[in-house]
């Protein structure tokens, strides 16, 4: 086993604490690619040591889509690009309540309520808390919700809605986010998560990896999401949308996409790991292996506007590797 490897998971089983150095991070990130497979077995091994149990799974509903008037260079959503993607205004309830009923009769654990824009207005909060009362009434599944930026009172009002995690992306790191998004500052994605924090909800925030950044800014996120403290970090890669400005990146090759996994795990030993946005595209056939990379949980069913994977179809791949839900 490579010598810094070797150390940092010695140090991980001796101490209980143990965090791994940001510098370390760095040069993990800068092996060569005859490494990668000790390098996942090393994220595998502080998962078993540190990290959750089982494998946890939550599914969202695009609640509102299109029309965004954030530039994000990535999003399909984007009112500043022509993608052809769905337009339509926040879901009634009866059609949110369904959607969460069916994720529960498949055994997903969390259903989260995605809304595309800025952030809601009050009345579309308004309406959104009262059909998350009523899917906590019909459906026994956790609720989180990502809405844009956040203010304390519309946190409040999630909270008492009986929503118990936020999540919002910092999508890269703060070096490299002007490339990627103008309409907002950096400082304000982080203030959302601080609110949330504050107003007594978990908070869910990572990123998408294959922007083009470099090793370092996707340690340098990694390593920003360890000072706010999140509890889970959502893993995606981009899936290039046509008329975007990224319309035309390649994705990201599986050895690449596994070893972020591997650094995400290690950064962040006992934080739930997600696989969402860009799996199935991106890994393929080894889309199994971030179990093995220290992830601890898959995001099933569909994503905001591309096709995910089918609820059954992850009954099939956690069977497949011996995983249980959780």
């Amino acid at each position: 086993m490579h010598s810094l490897l070797h150390r940092v998971l010695s140090a991980f089983a001796a101490q209980a604490t143990y965090q791994m150095d940001e510098g370390d991070a760095r040069s993990l990130a800068e092996l060569g690619v005859e490494e990668n497979m000790e390098l996942l077995a090393a994220a595998a091994a502080v998962r078993h040591l540190r990290g959750p149990r089982g494998t946890g799974t939550c599914a969202i509903i695009n609640a509102k889509s299109g029309k965004c008037p954030e530039n994000c260079a990535f999003c399909a959503q984007s009112s500043h690009y022509e993608t052809g993607a769905p337009v339509y205004p926040l879901q009634k309830t009866e059609q949110l309540v369904r959607q969460a009923c069916e994720m529960s009769r498949h055994g997903i654990a969390r259903c989260g309520l995605v809304t595309s824009g800025t952030a809601l207005s009050d009345r579309e909060l308004d309406a959104l808390c009262e059909s998350a009362l009523k899917m906590r009434e019909e459906a026994p599944i956790s609720l989180c919700a990502s809405l844009g930026l956040l203010t304390a009172e519309k946190a409040r009002r999630l909270v008492e809605a009986g929503i118990s995690r936020y999540h919002h992306n910092l999508e890269t790191a703060r070096s490299f986010f002007s490339a990627i998004c103008t309409t907002h500052a950096y400082e304000e994605d982080l203030e959302t998560l601080a609110t949330a924090r504050s107003a007594g909800l978990e908070i869910c925030s990572c990123g998408i990896f294959g922007l083009g950044e470099s090793w370092g800014q996707r340690v340098e996120l990694l390593q920003t999401l360890r000072e706010v403290g999140v509890d889970s970090l959502p893993v995606n890669f981009l899936c290039p949308v046509p008329g975007t400005p990224l319309g035309k990146r390649s994705p990201l090759a599986p050895w690449e996409a596994l070893r972020v996994v591997a650094l995400a795990r290690l950064m962040h030993p006992e934080q739930e790991i997600i696989i969402c946005g860009g799996r199935l595209s991106t890994l393929k056939e080894e889309q199994a292996l971030v179990l093995t990379a220290g992830a601890s949980a898959l995001m099933s069913g569909n994503y905001l506007t591309t096709r995910g994977c089918g609820y059954e179809d992850d009954d099939v791949l956690l069977a497949a590797v011996g995983t249980l839900r959780r």
